[in-house]
């Protein structure tokens, strides 16, 4: 029988913290003698994530909402069915930790957002559990920990990292009214499906790295 491992993500809106508590969490694992290993999606620096990069980048229109969030969601799925199968399929099936920034729980606030009518909402959450965890095979979570970044934080943030790096927003990051659209999914998402809550700011600035990280560390040590 396969030895299973444990999937772990860490889920958050945009600039709220999710590749340092990613880092932060690895690293407490690793001190803990862990078998962990870390991705993130989308995988950039992959082939398969190609659709993903032409959507965020305007290519199939300027606005998130210019592309149906089924077909959205499809060029996601297929980065993380990539992934899966050539980076840690076989390190999760002989029971290796997985730590995952972001996965299929991103689809489920920024895609569903652009349903409006809650019945239909609900029918696409279904079909992409259906899509992503039974058609193409990829493992469900065992925990999510949703990183509450306060939008009027994280919108700071955002403009702080984007000059810092000197990079252009994407379709969905340049929307602010959007992002705080998600971040009201994102809290309904996480009550609804039991996601570990992790408050990031006090409604003006944010937290320490270091004081959320132990939260991080309190969500998660019970499924580790």
């Amino acid at each position: 029988m396969e030895k299973k491992g444990k999937l772990i993500i860490i889920e958050a809106g945009d600039a709220s913290g999710k590749e340092t508590q990613t880092r932060l969490l690895y690293e407490k694992l690793c001190d803990e003698n862990k078998k962990v290993k870390r991705v993130e999606f989308p995988d950039y620096g992959a082939e398969s994530s190609v659709l993903v990069r032409m959507y965020l980048s305007g290519k199939f229109g300027k606005q998130a909402d210019d592309v149906d969030a089924y077909a959205a969601s499809t060029f996601f799925a297929v980065d993380r069915y990539a992934s899966y199968r050539t980076k840690w399929q076989k390190d999760y099936e002989e029971g290796t930790i997985i730590l995952s920034d972001r996965y299929t729980t991103s689809n489920m606030v920024h895609q569903a957002i652009k349903l409006t009518d809650g019945a239909e909402r609900e029918k696409y959450i279904a079909w992409l559990q259906d899509l992503e965890y039974e058609k193409l095979g990829l493992p469900r979570p065992d925990c999510v920990v949703f990183l509450d970044m306060a939008p009027a934080v994280s919108d700071k943030l955002l403009a702080a990292r984007a000059k810092e790096k000197g990079t252009a927003e994407d379709i969905h990051e340049k929307d602010k009214a959007y992002l705080h659209r998600c971040y009201s999914a994102y809290c309904e998402t996480a009550e609804k499906f039991g996601w570990k809550h992790v408050i990031c700011s006090d409604g003006e600035n944010p937290r320490p790295p270091k004081d959320i990280a132990e939260d991080v560390w309190s969500a998660v040590r019970d499924y580790v």
